[in-house]
């Protein structure tokens, strides 16, 4: 039976959003080589910002090389890729005091014809919709998920959680870090959302779902995103980054 032959295309928008003095979102893509990255930094001072900076910077960079020389298995390049950013941020706050303790959650996408993988540190997410129905891929690694795992709290109660910001697994913060790496297969038609948490804290799956079926160009569904999340309150930096596979 013949494979159907797909491409990508892809938009992004990122958004200070309606709170915060700064943005501490970062982004960045290769639609050539199939990598596309959202990272969403925590530090004090600047630190945040040079974190998620850091680590896209790394991974992109990584992974272009290797895929251009087409040297190693794709999901093997991913995880060297988070190794290399990891190590950046780690040994770059080691040398500054300032920037100590900082670090970044990691959601990535790595695709190669149907197949992909996704890659996740932090609470930072990815969807897929499909057939108009949206699921959530990844897993949050954080205080609040774990206890809704445990049974010890439910979904409304973690939302009202002083607790809810807090991660168990970041980028930079310690020597090692293992991403969750989740292969799949993807269908023409599908559309992927990769998103900091300014934008889910603010909007439900629903409404989610609504705005990525709107037939509309995957620039203006980014705006459209991050405009309800705006409206929405826009507590935190937004950050939306929509692949489409054709």
């Amino acid at each position: 039976m013949a494979t159907a032959v797909v491409r990508y295309t892809a938009a992004a928008i990122t958004d200070r959003g309606r709170k915060r003095a700064s943005n501490e979102d970062a982004f960045g893509y290769s639609v050539e080589h199939g990598i596309y990255v959202v990272c969403d930094g925590m530090g004090g001072a600047a630190a945040g910002e040079i974190a998620s900076s850091l680590a896209v910077d790394e991974v992109l960079r990584l992974v272009t090389e290797r895929r251009a020389a087409e040297s190693g298995i794709l999901p093997h390049i991913a995880t060297e890729a988070v190794d290399a950013a990891n190590e950046a941020i780690h040994s770059r706050a080691q040398r500054n005091l300032r920037l100590s303790g900082m670090g970044t959650t990691l959601v990535g996408f790595l695709a190669e014809e149907r197949q992909a993988w996704i890659l996740n540190i932090g609470d930072s997410r990815c969807y897929r919709l499909r057939g108009q129905r949206i699921q959530q891929c990844t897993q949050d690694h954080s205080l609040v998920e774990e206890q809704i795992r445990l049974g010890r709290m439910t979904r409304a109660e973690a939302a009202r959680s002083p607790l809810r910001n807090v991660i168990t697994r970041a980028l930079g913060t310690q020597g090692s870090v293992t991403p969750d790496v989740i292969e799949i297969e993807t269908d023409p038609g599908d559309i992927f959302l990769l998103c900091s948490d300014g934008l889910t804290r603010e909007l439900s799956d629903e409404k989610i779902e609504a705005l990525l079926n709107t037939p509309a160009t995957l620039d203006e569904i980014c705006t459209q995103l991050v405009q309800a999340a705006n409206k929405a309150g826009g507590h935190d930096n937004i950050t939306c980054l929509i692949i489409r596979v054709d």
